[in-house]
């Protein structure tokens, strides 16, 4: 009887070493053919032959415009806003303007925009002062004049 249970040990233990062995072999060759079947990856091949690039990103991660701020508010730009009206109340000038979803906003001198901001109020005219163009600061700032004509006042 001692003889039958270590024979069935023995072969137990047998068993545990060598199916794993054999199986991570059939397991190559399982991936051997595989592989062999599967095509190889390829990359599109793109010879320019002096035309431009279609696949070429031509503003290269530049282009800002249209995303939300970390303050969560959208960004509006000095060249969105379109100028409605001037107010002057208590001797101070407010402008109403339209950004691009055209809700009106109530804008004073010093309010800051995504790429600038307002330099002067006047009777008839609003001067912005562009700090920035497409999220990179300029050399030297910009003005720009949004003028309410008087055939429209």
């Amino acid at each position: 009887m001692r003889k039958i249970l270590h024979l069935f040990i023995l072969f137990g233990l047998t068993c545990l070493f060598i199916l794993p062995v054999l199986s991570q072999e059939e397991k190559k060759d399982l991936a051997k053919e595989l592989s062999s079947e599967m095509p190889k990856r390829t990359f599109p091949a793109y010879e320019r032959a002096g035309r431009k690039d279609p696949f070429m990103d031509l503003l290269a991660g530049r282009d800002t415009k249209r995303k939300i701020s970390p303050t969560g508010k959208p960004e509006i730009y000095i060249d969105d806003i379109t100028l409605i009206g001037i107010v002057k109340a208590r001797g101070k000038f407010t402008a109403i303007v339209t950004g691009p979803q055209e809700f009106p906003l109530f804008i004073k001198v010093g309010q800051r925009f995504s790429d600038g901001f307002v330099l002067s109020i006047q009777e008839s005219k609003v001067t912005f002062r562009k700090t920035k163009e497409r999220g990179f600061p300029l050399f030297e700032p910009k003005d720009i004049v949004k003028e309410i004509h008087p055939e429209e006042r």
